[in-house]
Order: C-alpha cells, then sequence, then structure tokens
C-alpha cells in the first residue's frame, strides 16, 4: 500500500476529499492538489507519469556523464492529473561527493517547486526575473533563461517558464547549482512515445521525499 499523499508547499497531512467538499485540505495551505508518494525510478514509472502528467515530465538528455535517473514524483490525482512533475537525477557534484538535481514542472499556483527551493510562498515571487538570466536550458530546441531563488542555504533553486508552466531545477548541495549554468542541460519531455531512452537507474532519491 502506497502512503498517503501530502500538501506540495509544506509536505504536511492532508484531509481527504468527503461528501462535503472534493477537495485535498492542508490546515496551514487550505486547498491544494495532493503529492503523491514517489515512485522509484524504472520504466513502468515512466510510463504512469507518461499517462497521468497534464505538464512536461523534463528530462536532461542527454544526462551528465555519471549521472543516473533517480525517481519521479507527481502533484495531482485521478480527478485532476498530474498538474506538477518531478524528475529527480543523482550524480558526482563539481566538488567532492554526491549530488541530487531535482527538474519540476508545474501549473501556477501548485506550489511543489517553492517548497523543494525552501521558499514561503507558493511561486518564485514578484521580480525574480528582473535582471539577466543565471543560467539557461534547452527546451525542444529553444533557450530556456533560468534565475536564482534564494531560498533554503544547503540548496541552489533556479526558476523560469516553459511551455506556460514554471520549470524548477533544484540541486544539492548548494555548490552542485553551477552544474546548470555549466553543463548547458537540453531538457526533453518523457511524455513523448516518439523517442527510445534507454535510462540509466540509480539508488531511490530521498530527496522526493523532503
Amino acid at each position: 500500500m502506497r502512503a498517503a499523499p501530502t500538501c506540495p508547499r509544506c509536505f504536511g497531512s492532508l484531509h481527504a476529499p468527503s461528501v462535503w467538499s472534493s477537495a485535498w485540505r492542508c490546515d496551514a495551505h487550505g486547498d491544494v492538489l495532493p503529492y503523491q508518494p514517489p515512485w522509484p525510478p524504472s520504466v513502468a514509472a515512466v510510463e504512469a507519469m507518461r499517462k497521468s502528467s497534464t505538464v512536461p515530465v523534463w528530462l536532461p538528455w542527454p544526462l551528465p556523464p555519471g549521472w543516473l535517473v533517480s525517481g519521479f514524483a507527481e502533484v495531482g490525482d485521478e480527478r485532476t492529473g498530474g498538474r506538477a512533475s518531478v524528475v529527480a537525477l543523482s550524480g558526482p557534484s563539481v566538488t567532492m561527493g554526491p549530488a541530487d538535481l531535482l527538474v519540476i514542472a508545474e501549473e501556477p499556483g501548485v506550489g511543489l517547486g517553492a517548497a523543494f527551493a525552501g521558499l514561503d510562498g507558493p511561486d518564485p515571487g514578484a521580480g525574480f526575473d528582473a535582471g539577466p538570466p543565471n543560467a539557461k536550458v534547452d527546451v525542444l530546441g529553444h533557450p530556456a533563461p533560468l534565475w536564482c531563488v534564494v531560498g533554503a542555504a544547503d540548496r541552489a533553486a533556479y526558476a523560469g517558464e516553459a511551455m506556460g508552466n514554471w520549470l524548477w531545477t533544484i540541486a544539492w548541495p548548494a555548490e552542485a547549482g553551477c552544474l546548470i549554468a555549466l553543463l548547458q542541460l537540453s531538457l526533453r519531455d518523457l511524455r513523448e512515445h516518439d523517442q527510445d531512452l534507454d535510462l540509466p537507474f540509480g539508488a531511490f532519491s530521498p530527496r522526493l521525499e523532503d
């Protein structure tokens, strides 16, 4: 049996829908879409995300050398479909030791990217993109600018927009954030079936259970 869904903004417990309301409810954040228990990395998880997600499921491809896919997660339920997607990756950092990276696509207001970044609000916040971008990624052949967002000190968070949805990249430790700027990642949408990717799977990422 899978664990119960949690709040995408604080990862706290939720009140399930009832005869009085069809919404999931967080005591701190009111009605929210549920953050579902994450999936370990597998082909079955990829297929589940393809079927349910209404937003892109972004995967950097090709992966940086030594990096592995380490899990998947989404926000939503059978009624709403997946309104936020997360792909977790793990690999070597620029400095010594391992690093973790989450790539998140979400509809505005869901709040999952901000929660993983360590922000209080549901989105990056007003004025986050006022200056020049700090990094860029390639999204389906087009450059997408990303701006550094100041959140929790132990991680590096970047936010931008792609295909009408928020795009977040969040890396641990904070020093690993330079990977986003240096590697010029190219993102592919795993929902597209016209691709034959032999994904290298690693151990499940505990970052998905933040």
